[in-house]
């Protein structure tokens, strides 16, 4: 599900549910958890790229899981997310999302949570979450504000709309766009250019340039997960990921 292999100071962390599109459950949240557990006792490490299998990034989160969650239990998810995300994001050394593909919803948001990015030309990026009823639950509503300007980050949420990966460079999203057959030799490239730096000093500058970014994110990210958990007491969500689990025309919403 998470595959983690190291290629002398740079690690790869892959995420391979290729029959789901990678898609997010809860299983690949835990796992992700304990691999960037894992990445964090690694002394040796020294950059870590993170990438998607197949033809997708992360094309979001299961919504067939996701669909008939209580109140409760979905704020419990988005908080489980948030755990995952956070463990990887506060690793040490720098991380580099090598973005192939589908990168929506909970797969924007893991991309967001690399301190670089990469793109495909192939590469999709989007928050489209409103569609379904419910609002970005694993940081999308925080990270976006803190890496795009605000008129940007307003109109990808609000809009739910896809953009292509030269759109995603021209709003700063990511930081270049390569063709597909070369996006790991790049992604490698740079992290190979980052660990033949003094890697106290990598880290350092890592630390100091995120400081300001990581205050009141925890308190932000809670406040998301109550507002995502929310949702699931609407019939509009349950009527838009009810339709698009089983393929069928979705109804208009009701603000309901």
């Amino acid at each position: 599900m998470i595959k983690l292999e190291k290629h002398g100071y740079i690690g790869i962390l892959t995420i391979d549910r290729a029959h789901a599109l990678n898609a997010i459950n809860s299983e690949t949240l835990e796992t992700l958890y304990n691999r960037a557990n894992e990445i964090a006792k690694d002394e040796e490490m020294r950059c870590l790229i993170v990438t998607g299998a197949c033809k997708a990034f992360v094309a979001g989160a299961d919504i067939s899981e996701m669909k008939d969650l209580s109140h409760e239990e979905a704020v419990d998810f988005a908080r489980r997310g948030n755990r995952a995300f956070c463990a990887l994001e506060n690793l040490e050394i720098p991380i580099i999302a090598a973005v192939n593909g589908y990168a929506l919803g909970g797969g924007c948001e893991l991309a967001l949570c690399a301190d670089i990015r990469i793109a495909s030309e192939k590469a999709k990026f989007g928050q489209p979450e409103v569609g379904l009823g419910i609002t970005p639950g694993f940081g999308g509503t925080q990270r976006l504000m803190r890496t795009i300007d605000r008129a940007n980050a307003m109109e990808l949420i609000l809009t739910g709309k896809i953009i292509d990966a030269n759109e995603a460079l021209r709003i700063g999203l990511v930081s270049r766009v390569v063709a597909p057959e070369s996006l790991m030799d790049e992604a490698m490239s740079l992290a190979n250019t980052i660990a033949a730096n003094a890697p106290i000093a990598v880290r350092n500058s890592k630390k100091a340039m995120r400081f300001k970014y990581m205050r009141l994110l925890e308190e932000d990210l809670e406040n998301e997960a109550r507002l995502f958990g929310d949702c699931f007491e609407s019939e509009d969500q349950r009527m838009a990921m009810t339709s698009f689990v089983d393929k069928t025309p979705k109804e208009e919403f009701k603000g309901k």
